[in-house]
């Protein structure tokens, strides 16, 4: 009997507009296309379908949670998941996570008695300060527009221009959202202009670029 093909499942919070879901999408995309079978675990959102068109499958998991109860439950429904995919004999399980997750995956499915590769392929440092140079392109009205990718991302860059000071120079910048909940947290400073792209993808975010006023021009 043939061995099914390899499994890569990817774990985040929900599969809802952003940057990082549209990568998930790509990734699994890339998976499919290699031979791989394509696993996405999330709390879900208005992707999950795309996915699935895919080719994927989605496994709904309350990952959005963040008590130490809910993260629990949750690494053991990901460890029973994979149980019912793999097998140990099958072979070593890599994990490719950021700093501080999957702590908890990884000892319930060393308990299985899997042999369990941890990797920390990233982590994320919030910003200081604004670097000099954008601070003095800020402050002589060179900035015209700004993309934004997520929320987070959106609510640093704020935080940011609030401690350098340079909050009202927003006024003069058009805010290019990537989804409608990235444009809700920039609402919170008086952009010239938020938009949104019409589709959570790259292409439909860089449309918005289109026009004179992007690039300080008149029309």
């Amino acid at each position: 009997m043939n061995a099914p093909p390899p499994a890569i499942l990817q774990v985040l919070p929900a599969l809802r507009s952003g940057g990082v879901e549209r990568g998930t999408l790509e990734i699994a995309e890339a998976q499919i296309a290699a031979g791989f079978r394509a696993i996405v675990a999330s709390a879900g959102g208005e992707m999950v379908p795309a996915l699935e068109a895919l080719g994927a499958k989605h496994i709904t998991l309350p990952l959005t949670a963040k008590s130490p109860w809910a993260m629990w439950r949750n690494a053991a429904a990901l460890a029973a998941l994979i149980g019912a995919t793999l097998r140990p004999e099958d072979g070593s399980l890599c994990l490719a996570v950021g700093e501080g997750y999957a702590l908890d995956l990884a000892a319930a499915l060393r308990a299985k008695g899997f042999r369990v590769i941890r990797r920390v392929v990233y982590a994320a440092r919030p910003s200081t300060a604004l670097p000099n140079e954008a601070q003095n392109a800020l402050k002589a009205g060179r900035i015209h527009a700004a993309l934004f990718t997520s929320p987070r991302l959106a609510r640093e860059a704020m935080r940011l221009l609030r401690d350098s000071g340079l909050q009202e120079t927003a006024r003069c910048i058009i805010a290019i959202a990537l989804s409608p909940r990235i444009a809700a947290a920039l609402a919170a400073l008086p952009w010239a202009e938020i938009r949104t792209a019409a589709r959570p993808d790259h292409v439909a975010l860089l449309a918005c670029l289109e026009g004179q006023d992007v690039l300080g021009l008149s029309p």
